[in-house]
């Protein structure tokens, strides 16, 4: 019986193609499939470094049909080496269901390092990032997107470019002075990154055409607002148990030092 082969994760330039890395490359050349998110876009980069080799399409309306055929041709010795359109696979990509599908089956996965967006934009948006949280693509319903605008840690989202304008003013109205920067065609001829308060870049690109990739960086909250985050989050727990919101604010209240009025203004559930 062959040895079962494996699969290998590689990340590929987020524009600019000058970007993919050595170990990249040579996992393609030496992969049996590759495993392309649009095998169209990854041809340009194969043909750029004269990499050959079966492709087979492998993105978000196939992946379940496609894994167990992958997983198949691993078992039976095969490498194949799965991309996406730009950057990590999986991270707000295809790739998940096979990497799963690989573990169940007891394949070894090799995941290369490479072109990251979230990183690259965290970065150059010059704000806090010892911790944060990326949440992929922002929510759409305004509640939701607001929920994950009032996060305590600073926060890297992708958005579309249609949508900037709107999801700034939903910030703006949660928190007109936080921090944020907005990361447009990252590593492309370009690129771009504005920085300003939520309230400055709302205005900018308000009724503004934006085009290109864009990663949304918002900085933390000041303290005060991270800790009342907390201490409503508190109160929610205590509401959906049975207490009445009122007298569960104030014991709240009590024991974090916070105000009753606010932690119950933000709650924003009438009393009964």
């Amino acid at each position: 019986m062959a040895a079962p082969g494996r699969l290998v994760v590689c990340p590929t330039p987020i524009g600019n193609l000058e970007d993919v890395t050595l170990r990249v490359l040579s996992a393609l050349r030496d992969a049996d499939l590759i495993a392309c998110e649009d095998t169209r876009t990854t041809k340009v980069l194969l043909d750029r470094y004269g990499v050959s080799g079966e492709r087979v399409r492998y993105d978000a309306n196939v992946e379940r049909r496609v894994a167990p055929r992958l997983v198949e041709r691993m078992s039976g010795g095969a490498v194949v080496a799965l991309v996406s359109d730009a950057g990590m696979p999986l991270v707000s990509d295809p790739g998940f269901v096979l990497v799963q599908a690989c573990v169940a089956a007891g394949l070894a996965v090799e995941v290369l390092p490479g072109p990251s967006a979230a990183l690259a934009a965290v970065v150059a948006s010059g704000l806090p990032a010892e911790t944060w949280r990326f949440v992929g693509f922002l929510p759409r319903k305004r509640g939701e997107l607001e929920a994950v605008f009032r996060v305590p840690e600073t926060l890297v989202a992708f958005e579309s470019p249609r949508r900037v304008g709107a999801s700034l003013a939903v910030l703006a109205a949660v928190d007109a002075a936080r921090p944020v920067a907005v990361c447009r065609e990252l590593t492309k001829v370009h690129e771009e990154v504005v920085r300003g308060t939520a309230a400055e870049l709302a205005d900018r690109y308000g009724d503004a055409e934006v085009r290109g990739e864009v990663v949304l960086v918002v900085g933390p909250a000041p303290p005060e607002a991270a800790a009342l985050e907390v201490g409503v989050a508190a109160l929610r727990r205590l509401v959906d148990a049975g207490a009445r919101a009122r007298p569960a604010a104030g014991v709240v209240a009590e024991l974090t030092g916070l105000s009753a009025n606010a932690l119950y203004r933000a709650l924003n559930v009438p009393e009964v």
